[in-house]
């Protein structure tokens, strides 16, 4: 059976990780997609095509696509992709560890290492990146990033667009509002509101007004 052809939506460093991930899940990486600087489509990535966003309607019926973006305004990047017609695709690396008993949303990419215990929802064009830790019955909602070693225990929340950084600790049963910003290391053990950025052990809130990162 032929592998299945995917498009990386992102030319930067992380794309090229995605597709290291993508191709050991069996994909077929057929090229990446720029939508801000045309000038990066003039040359190739790792010897394959850059694509300007415009141009790739025809690859739509033939083709997924996932997005390389670590910020949590990817969604715009995706919505142009949507518009287009293509499906996305979902990327489990195979040294990561589902559940069968949870659920994993399309778009959404599983890095090296991380595991994911039984009961719990991970929503669309989520970034678990490399040795991320999600707990029993907790709640990943679209777009969020957890990045490198984060750690959400059982029966959290996340909201949507998100961000986890490296190495932060969500207790159990907490949730973190949509939007905000968990820092590098903190350690979350009450709930966070929406629109906040969070640092520090107990984390507390040191910026307000915040859209995600």
């Amino acid at each position: 059976m032929a592998a299945q052809k995917l498009l990386i939506l992102g030319t930067r460093m992380l794309a090229l990780e995605v597709a290291d991930l993508a191709t050991d899940a069996g994909f077929e990486i057929a090229g990446f997609v720029e939508n801000l600087d045309p000038e990066r489509c003039v040359e190739s990535l790792e010897g394959l095509p850059v694509h300007w966003i415009d141009d790739v309607a025809a690859y739509a019926d033939t083709h997924l696509a996932v997005c390389a973006l670590g910020t949590t305004h990817r969604h715009r990047f995706v919505e142009q992709a949507a518009q287009l017609g293509f499906r996305f695709a979902t990327v489990v690396h195979p040294s990561a560890r589902v559940s069968t008993r949870s659920r994993v949303g399309e778009g959404t990419i599983v890095s090296a290492g991380a595991v994911i215990a039984a009961h719990s929802t991970i929503g669309r064009h989520v970034l678990v990146n490399r040795g991320v830790l999600i707990g029993h019955h907790t709640e990943i909602a679209d777009y969020v990033s957890i990045q490198p070693g984060a750690n959400v225990a059982g029966a959290c929340r996340i909201g949507e667009r998100a961000y986890i950084a490296m190495s932060a600790v969500v207790i159990d049963r907490v949730t973190v509002g949509s939007y905000s910003v968990v820092g590098a290391g903190a350690v979350v053990t009450k709930d966070v509101p929406e629109n906040v950025q969070v640092v520090g052990v107990p984390a507390r809130i040191v910026k307000e007004n915040v859209e995600g990162r």
